[in-house]
């Protein structure tokens, strides 16, 4: 009887005792590689580590030029080639900003501003903007036609005048363009037609509210990309006069982009040197 006892108590006492001894399963255990590999994890992490070296590129790195912005008056060439020399002359405040305002108010009243449709790679759409002609010849672009139009106004003919004692040149037509506000604009383009001759001048007059006018130079022949080509910007002001000549239209191009924030009217008068179709 006391046996039992005694057998039960070492029992019970072994049962509630703490044990000292670390079970296996609570070594931490080597990590072991995967068992088709036929490797341990060292020789597993020796072969899949890899050496970073630095190899550099046969590639030329290209960037894109810094855009001019082009603000005080001058002459600036933008560009020298095989064809010639590209020449802009900016004259920020050509006309007095009475004169030409009152200019501004004649043009708007009473230019018979039309809006036209250019026609474009089989499709047709409205000019945003409005535009005028005057001239001894016609002249078309972008399947627009404007007939000759002899009855200068006014104002245009004192302009035209007064453009004539400045560049020593003898203009016969002169494209307006209204813009009614940030909306309107005109798209990359040069004025390379062949009805202006080799290395037409064009001498572009500014009234109303200020537009960036942007250029751009023309890729290498055979290519379309223009990311790389060097670009140039000019706040076109009230009462401004640029004047674009040499190889300008055969080796740039130039826009009037659209701007999303508010734009009075802007009018542009461009006079020009137009020889018969």
């Amino acid at each position: 009887m006391n046996t039992d006892r005694k057998r039960r108590s070492r029992v019970q006492g072994g049962w509630a005792a703490p044990s000292n001894v670390r079970s296996d399963r609570n070594k931490p255990q080597v990590p072991q590689a995967p068992a088709w590999t036929g490797k341990n994890v060292d020789q597993v992490q020796q072969h899949t580590e890899k050496k970073f070296m630095f190899q550099e590129s046969e590639e030329e790195v290209r960037q894109k030029p810094v855009e001019k912005v082009i603000t005080k008056p001058g002459v600036c060439d933008l560009s020298t080639e095989p064809s010639g020399v590209s020449r802009i002359r900016f004259f920020p405040n050509f006309l007095d900003p009475i004169e030409a305002d009152a200019i501004y108010n004649d043009l708007y009243h009473e230019v018979p501003w039309r809006q036209r449709s250019d026609f474009k790679n089989g499709e047709t759409f409205l000019q945003p903007r409005l535009t005028a002609w005057y001239g001894d010849f016609p002249y078309s672009y972008s399947g627009v036609r404007h007939e000759a139009n002899v009855e200068w106004h006014s104002t245009l003919k004192m302009l035209k005048d007064r453009l004539e004692e400045v560049t020593g040149l003898k203009f016969n037509s002169m494209l307006a363009n209204m813009y009614r506000d940030g909306h309107d604009s005109v798209a990359w383009h040069s004025d390379d037609e062949q009805t202006l001759g080799p290395e037409p001048t064009i001498a572009s007059l500014s009234f109303g509210d200020s537009r960036n006018f942007e250029l751009r130079k023309k890729p290498p022949v055979g290519s379309d990309d223009y990311t790389y080509m060097q670009h140039a910007k000019i706040p076109l002001t009230h009462g401004s006069l640029l004047i674009m000549e040499g190889a300008t239209q055969a080796d740039w191009q130039h826009r009037i982009p659209r701007e999303y924030h508010d734009r009075g009217p802007r009018i542009n008068l461009t006079y020009r040197v137009i020889f018969p179709e």
